[in-house]
């Protein structure tokens, strides 16, 4: 069964438009503010292979982070997932980036990140990708989940150019960090709490 079918989450639903598994090529690139935070909610997710940090929305010669940093690249800090979608589904990461990995109500920041860098975007892989991501957020919008307008971009990827090695697996290899345990530890309490079938089982303790 596609992990499209399977419920989680509190609250929010799924997407009711499920993206065909003829038609799921097992990769995704999301943005939702700092990238450390956003690889570390969705590399504990069962069926996700791997996660990467990086840029999505500018050129390649200024993807360096910088650069990224000053605002001005047209870049989003990004994470690019390759699943296994057997596993879990394109459905499902849409419902953990809108429920647990951000706010999708904040335009160009998230909390104390301020910049065009920390919007919110999903970067479509296809044109069947982009028809599930905007079905979904009219669907949101129309259930009334948040209180605020959803102001998530639903744009082509152009291309995704990985991050530095540093910023790899930042979170995990960082606990005590200041940051990580202000802002990624609160949002993977929620993943264990909300989504706990969907965690691989060294996640979920």
């Amino acid at each position: 069964m596609m992990g499209d079918m399977v419920a989680g989450g509190e609250g929010l639903p799924l997407p009711q438009m499920a993206l065909a598994a003829s038609e799921d090529q097992g990769r995704a690139v999301l943005a939702a503010g700092c990238f450390w935070c956003v690889e570390a909610v969705f590399q504990g997710l069962e069926g996700v292979l791997e996660v990467r940090p990086g840029y999505s929305g500018g050129s390649a010669d200024t993807a360096d982070y910088r650069a990224v940093c000053s605002g001005t690249t047209g870049h989003a800090e990004a994470v690019e997932i390759r699943y296994d979608p057997r596993r879990i589904g394109y459905g499902q990461l849409l419902q953990v980036f809108f429920a647990v990995a951000h706010d999708p109500t904040q335009r160009d920041r998230q909390g104390n990140d301020v910049g065009t860098q920390y919007r919110s975007a999903i970067f479509a892989m296809d044109a069947a990708q982009a028809r599930v991501a905007a079905a979904y957020i009219r669907q949101l919008h129309e259930t009334g989940h948040f209180a605020r307008p959803i102001v998530t971009e639903v744009i082509p990827l152009e291309a995704f150019y990985p991050a530095e090695a540093y910023h790899h697996r930042y979170a995990e290899r960082n606990p005590d960090q200041p940051y990580i345990r202000c802002v990624s530890r609160p949002k993977l309490e929620k993943l264990r709490h909300d989504f706990a079938p969907l965690l691989r089982t060294d996640h979920q303790e």
